[in-house]
């Protein structure tokens, strides 16, 4: 008798979602391990509560790509929450412990003008008012030593102070506390005890480095910012648990790794990058998969147009950046961020002069091509109105545009310009195309980089009907539009791993600084080790990247230089000083071996590897294209005929002008310009002699 053959087990169905929350949609992108595509999905946001927009698109995700919500293991969840906290300043009652004398610090900032032209200084507003701002008696050294024991009563005698107060937020900045925490750790348990239920926050957990303001500043925000998140997370598990999700949650950074929840629920301050880091990731994976090593990566979506680069198969990473003008000494990706998305309002200021954003009108009420009640000129109106967006086809089908209301929107706008609405539109774009290219000007030049030198790779659902015409303005010959375009910032956060980022200060020259750097080093691995133990990651999955601030002796500024290794001996500190000499040449075109390398902070990223997608970002399936239409295109101030191509019909050669239409988002491609499909499903559009 034959025996039967015995079944082998299909292999569990394993979802993984990535989600980037914007001002205007929320982005998804979704990787299914049965039968390993990856989709992409978008709906509207929430602005309210961005959790209910975010189980919406899950859930209309599950229906559309036909897989159970169950079978949801890992939600990487890119969030502006933070960010626009801080940007509209929606932050509750929060109060600063500083040294007795030291009161001041908040106030009094750094005396740098950004704008030297300007008549009067503008500094950004401190978060926290001056009678909130309490010291206490203690002092630390510079090396750590105690100067002044830690007057205990004092700190009882402010935590009453800021009770009647009824602060919800507490920034704890200590004198010199980066050397030696013990006097800030004291302070916290105090405080513990005597508020309960109020967020505190100690300089020497969040940003454990030297320059006092800086510190002080990214704890009021990490401090002002706990109960914010915390309360988007409360509401985010409780939903997750009504819905019987048992998925796995984290949150993006803004060094485009993900931390869990509770890392998160500490440290939100370095969640003040969340949506946009993960676009940078993307586009660094991207430059190896296209050959680009040199890529200018702009975001356009509907509220802010962000600016990364990649510049020999790298993106930038500084230790410092700022919010709002306010300094956040914290590693990150390195961007320039623009109120310019297709959101942006169009207004006339007092001088008569057409003027576009920095405000939006979000994703409510929207343009006034929504329907949902707007009544002002926006950029996507404008696209409309020129004809570059098709209002048929938007979002997939899923919501028309009405142009008639776009239309008595840019009528409104153009009569005190004494313009036509035609013309206001078009007035619009180009000033908008200068702003977005202005941007991406900056970002190249304080590099000493030259735009002719990358390509613009475009992505966001607002940026493909301005890329080229932005590339025009910059002589950038390249545009690339990846597959998934408008949802890559999700792209993007769908490969991240877990990543915590560590420092600590070590000021010493460097070539007799081995021994405490070996200290240093071992402190900072356990540390590393610990937070990887909270998010459960096996020792195998474990990864370790070292670097180090360096400076000549005597410099106001250090510049981070890569380990290979903790290598602390004599040869390791000689290598880490070639590295230093070599990047300073790179950076300021000279170098000074007769001056001594000074050491100022080591640096430890530890990664936690994700199990992810083992596959690249393919071109979609083919699909039978539609043929290509024709459609009247306002090119250069008269009406023409553009192709209308959708984007699997594109082939190996479409000239413009043409409009390249998908489900989520268009391209426009203006005269002197042909595309064509790269080998990865990106389009590829290059400037041609006319």
């Amino acid at each position: 008798m034959q025996q039967p053959v015995a079944q082998r087990p299909m292999p569990q169905r394993e979802i993984r979602v990535a989600v980037d929350i914007g001002g205007t949609f929320t982005d998804l992108e979704i990787f299914d391990s049965a039968t390993g595509a990856i989709h992409q999905h978008k709906t509207p946001s929430t602005p309210a509560d961005p959790s209910i927009g975010l189980l919406a698109g899950i859930r209309a995700a599950s229906e559309r790509f036909d897989f159970p919500l169950g079978a949801v293991r890992q939600v990487l969840h890119g969030t502006t929450i933070a960010t626009n906290a801080v940007l509209e300043r929606k932050l509750p009652t929060g109060a600063v412990l500083t040294t007795a004398g030291f009161e001041d610090l908040l106030q009094i900032g750094r005396h740098g003008r950004k704008d030297v032209y300007a008549l009067t200084a503008s500094p950004a507003a401190p978060l926290v008012r001056r009678s909130l701002c309490l010291g206490i008696a203690e002092r630390m050294r510079a090396d750590g030593s105690v100067m002044t024991q830690l007057d205990e009563a004092s700190v009882r005698r402010a935590a009453a102070t800021l009770r009647e107060a009824e602060v919800r937020a507490i920034a704890v900045c200590l004198l010199h506390a980066y050397a030696n925490p013990a006097h800030e750790r004291r302070v916290g348990e105090i405080l513990a005890e005597a508020l309960p239920g109020v967020a505190v926050s100690l300089s020497s957990d969040i940003s454990p480095e030297l320059r006092e303001y800086e510190r002080l500043s990214t704890t009021v925000l990490n401090a002002l910012l706990v109960p914010i998140v915390a309360g988007y997370m409360g509401k985010l598990e409780r939903r997750l648990e009504e819905e019987r999700f048992g998925a796995k949650v984290y949150l993006v950074q803004s060094n485009s790794g993900v931390s869990g929840l509770a890392k998160a629920g500490r440290e939100p301050a370095r969640l003040l990058l969340s949506g946009p880091s993960g676009g940078a990731a993307a586009a660094r994976r991207l430059s190896a998969a296209l050959g680009e090593p040199n890529l200018v990566a702009v975001d356009m979506g509907g509220t802010s147009f962000d600016v990364s680069v990649v510049h020999e198969g790298q993106v930038a990473m500084v230790t410092e950046g700022e919010i709002d003008g306010l300094p956040v000494r914290l590693p990150m990706v390195e961007m320039r961020t623009i109120g310019a998305g297709g959101g942006s309002i169009a207004w006339v200021d007092d001088g008569g002069r057409l003027r576009i954003g920095p405000h939006s009108a979000g994703a409510v009420p929207g343009p006034a091509c929504y329907g949902r009640g707007g009544t002002q000129l926006t950029v996507t109106d404008a696209n409309l109105l020129l004809g570059r967006l098709d209002g048929a086809s938007f979002l997939g089908g899923s919501m028309p545009l009405e142009r008639d209301a776009a239309l008595k929107a840019a009528a409104a706008t153009a009569a005190p310009l004494g313009l036509e609405a035609e013309a206001t539109a078009a007035g619009v774009i180009a000033i908008t195309n200068a702003n977005l290219a202005g941007a991406i000007r900056l970002s190249l030049f304080e590099k000493g980089l030259d735009p002719e030198d990358f390509a613009l790779l475009s992505f966001g659902g607002a940026g493909g009907v301005h890329a080229c015409e932005v590339a025009e303005e910059l002589n950038i010959g390249r545009v690339i539009f990846p597959p998934h375009a408008s949802t890559l910032s999700a792209w993007g956060i769908l490969w991240s791993d877990i990543t915590h980022d560590l420092a600590a200060t070590q000021i010493a020259i460097l070539a007799t600084a081995g021994p405490a750097l070996a200290e240093q080093s071992g402190r900072l691995l356990r540390e590393a080790g610990a937070l990887l133990d909270e998010d459960g990651v096996e020792p195998a999955q474990r990864g370790f990247e070292w670097s180090a601030d360096c400076r000549y002796a005597g410099q106001a500024f250090e510049l981070a230089v890569p380990l290979a290794t903790a290598d602390f001996s004599t040869a390791g500190l000689d290598a880490l000083a070639e590295g230093f000499h070599r990047i300073h040449r790179q950076r300021f075109s000279h170098e000074d071996r007769g001056v001594p390398v000074e050491i100022v902070a080591l640096r430890l990223t530890a990664r936690g590897r994700l199990a992810k997608p083992a596959t690249g970002h393919a071109p979609p399936a083919a699909a039978a294209a539609a043929a290509p239409t024709t459609r009247p295109v306002l090119v250069e101030g008269r009406w023409q005929d553009a192709t209308i191509c959708p984007r699997e019909g594109v082939g190996a050669s479409l000239r413009g002008p043409a409009v390249i239409e998908e489900a989520y988002t268009s391209t426009y491609l203006p005269p002197g310009w042909v595309a064509e499909t790269h080998a990865t499903g990106a389009l590829v559009a290059r400037r041609i002699a006319e």
